[in-house]
């Protein structure tokens, strides 16, 4: 589906946490997808399209991103986003879901899950932040850019140069960031860090955004048994195959791993036929 057609799937919604934008598609049970840091909705755009068959897909933008503005004072950490996460649930009506997540999206699903566990049917976790690797230690320099408040005015060149940000804020998080179509890479890049205080906000979500909220949960994941799947691109430097193992172990819902061989963090977006028919049989 190109970028055209996919903003007619889009809408916007009051919510107690702020205004959310998202896109909507398809009809029956809800399937609700949440990206990561840098991306918006448009990363799920392939998967939701082949699964509006068998679910009504509703995808939404965080703050900052894609569509959704950052109101001041909003809480930016794990906590505040997976309220943010439940607020839109409630003003879209949404109830019981089926949970997909990818990056620190992963993170904020887990933190929302441990709490709603009565309103998931199932959760499926792609390459994400995990407990002891938040933030990867190959992003690490990024948020530390942010907490020093040298990254926004770095930042503000990849909105003017699309190939330098496909070769470097993208780049790690796909196999083959050159064939990234011209309007994904502006979609992604534009609402983070098209002004300065677009891209102030992304800095304050990446320092607001700790790992020891995870670490908090812990023991809520110890107990969580909602049938879980972990679907891992293997070629991911920040999130490698040996954080779903330890995940597994910890958590007694996931039923499996499977394992996408050379997928980055992005896959969905990049291989969704790696992802679509797991999701299908997990539901099922």
């Amino acid at each position: 589906m190109d970028l055209g057609t996919w903003a007619d799937r889009r809408g916007r919604v009051s919510t107690a946490s702020g205004e959310v934008a998202y896109a909507d598609i398809g009809a029956g049970p809800v399937a609700l997808f949440v990206h990561g840091v840098g991306t918006n909705s448009v990363l799920w755009r392939k998967v939701m399209t082949e699964l509006a068959d068998v679910r009504r897909c509703v995808a939404l933008d965080l703050p900052g991103h894609g569509g959704s503005p950052v109101s001041a004072g909003q809480d930016l950490g794990l906590g505040g986003l997976a309220g943010l996460l439940d607020d839109f649930c409630e003003a879209l009506g949404l109830g019981e879901l089926d949970l997909v997540a990818n990056d620190t999206g992963g993170a904020i699903a887990q933190v929302f899950a441990v709490h709603h566990a009565d309103r998931l049917r199932t959760l499926t976790l792609t390459n994400c932040d995990t407990v002891g690797n938040l933030p990867p230690e190959a992003f690490r320099p990024v948020v530390d850019l942010a907490g020093r408040g040298e990254l926004a005015p770095l930042a503000l060149r990849l909105a003017e140069d699309l190939d330098q940000a496909r070769a470097g804020a993208l780049g790690a998080g796909y196999e083959h960031p050159e064939r990234v179509p011209d309007d994904v890479v502006r979609s992604y890049v534009e609402p983070v860090f098209g002004t300065l205080g677009a891209a102030r906000n992304f800095e304050r979500m990446l320092t607001s955004i700790e790992g020891k909220d995870l670490e908090a949960i812990e023991p809520l994941l110890e107990e969580f048994r909602v049938p879980t799947l972990l679907v891992w691109g293997t070629g991911d430097p920040n999130f490698g195959i040996e954080w779903a193992h330890r995940f597994r172990d910890t958590v007694p819902g996931v039923t499996e791993i499977v394992e996408v061989p050379g997928a980055k963090l992005f896959f969905p977006d990049e291989r969704p036929e790696d992802l679509v028919p797991h999701l299908r049989r997990h539901w099922a």
